[in-house]
């Protein structure tokens, strides 16, 4: 029978989902392989049918450069019942599947490994790959390359966020924008650099205090404070939904959001409007001060998933998908595919990257002392500091409570 693999994709899908997909079957049937998609996540193969296409050239080659996910995705975690009673070995057997291919995040790497395993406990072994992906950039990939699909969320992210601010300035309004980023601020911080807004707030300015809404909201108002001082009375700020993670619970029933949770354990932020719940809250404190000011929120989610892939996205996910192959060859198994700046491929172990006491992957975080994050909040971004104290008590009794460095606590 012929050598067969299988592909399925998991958790939320990302930009170059279809390209890294069609990349690894146009390569692996260049090599006499046969490639099965299989719908549905980690669920399919737990079904005793489980639902798949054949992936022939013609089929990868119409879908490698559009958006989404021809192959359908959930966020399905198996439970060790699932294992013990529904696993379905016949499917790798009668399709005499040599290699599983994951494409995910970090939960969807570590269910592949306890597939694997599984495999070669029922005397069944093969091999499994992961391909790296999250709109969120936040996977500590070495010398800081980039998650495929996180370019061209940026991209996408950064013209919607471009159109907001020209309707600000049209307006004289002000917008409170919150987009994806559920641990760390990559994207938010990246839009919004990318379309020059004057406040951006992302989990990892808090490195010396705490989060709190209230702290959230004086930030905003430092920005829309210090600009009616220059004569300017509109403006945009981004906020990174990352900061609701950090929240204690006394702020969390304080904002009024009650989280579902997904199979993995992450809420759910995608099911409410966190720039919404903003919004509410600096519309309140503007009236309170007797600043009018408008507002409105814009929230940037689920937009950014399944446009289709921009030229680096294109590339890279091209890449990743014959390097699988590559490493497949090699006899690599359990780890992902990593390719450097220069295109050298290796081996990314999970034990490499996983925290040795929870096993849990720490994410990457934005650093606050790179060169081009100090060069957006120190040019860019517009603040209250102590400079500004006369002009800004024509609006604030007390501008120093809006000082955008003392409210973090960075002097």
């Amino acid at each position: 029978m012929k050598k067969s693999i299988v592909i399925l994709t998991g958790g939320g899908p990302a930009p170059g989902m279809n390209t890294v997909v069609g990349s690894i079957a146009k390569t692996f049937i260049s090599n006499g392989y046969r490639v099965i998609g299989l719908h549905g996540g980690y669920k399919g193969l737990f079904s005793k049918n489980p639902k798949y296409s054949e992936l022939d050239f013609l089929m990868a080659d119409s879908i490698f450069n559009r958006g989404g996910s021809y192959l359908i995705m959930s966020r399905y975690k198996p439970s060790p019942v699932d294992f013990e009673q529904n696993f379905n070995i016949e499917f790798f057997k009668e399709n005499n599947i040599k290699l599983l291919v994951t494409i995910g995040g970090d939960d969807t790497a570590s269910t592949a490994n306890r597939v694997a395993k599984f495999l070669s406990e029922q005397d069944y072994p093969i091999s499994n790959i992961h391909v790296p992906k999250t709109i969120d950039n936040d996977l500590p990939l070495p010398l800081a390359r980039p998650t495929f699909g996180y370019e061209s969320a940026k991209s996408e992210g950064a013209r919607l966020a471009t159109t907001v601010y020209e309707d600000a300035r049209t307006s004289n309004n002000w917008f409170v924008v919150c987009a994806m980023g559920r641990s760390a601020g990559h994207l938010a911080f990246g839009i919004g650099s990318a379309a020059h807004y004057p406040m951006i707030v992302i989990p990892e300015m808090f490195n010396k205090t705490t989060i709190t809404l209230d702290k959230i909201i004086k930030l905003a108002i430092s920005s829309i404070v210090k600009r009616l001082t220059l004569g300017i009375e509109y403006g945009s700020v981004m906020i990174s939904e990352g900061v609701f993670h950090e929240l204690d619970e006394r702020e969390l029933k304080e904002s009024g959001v009650i989280f579902s949770y997904d199979d993995h354990g992450h809420p759910e932020l995608g099911k409410v409007s966190k720039a919404h719940i903003f919004n509410e809250l600096l519309e309140s404190k503007l009236r309170e001060l007797g600043i009018k000011t408008k507002c409105r929120p814009v929230e940037l989610g689920y937009e950014l998933r399944c446009q289709p892939p921009v030229a680096y996205d294109l590339v890279y996910c091209t890449e990743l998908g014959i390097a699988v192959h590559q490493l497949f060859d090699e006899g690599k198994t359990g780890c992902m595919v990593y390719i450097d700046n220069l295109g050298k491929v290796e081996p990314l172990f999970l034990k490499d990257i996983q925290d040795p006491k929870t096993g849990k992957i720490p994410p990457r975080l934005v650093s606050l002392e790179s060169d081009r994050v100090q060069a957006v909040i120190n040019n860019i971004m517009q603040y209250i500091t102590e400079a500004d104290y006369e002009a800004a008590s024509e609006f604030l009794s007390n501008p120093a409570e809006y000082d955008f460095r003392k409210v973090l606590k960075w002097q």
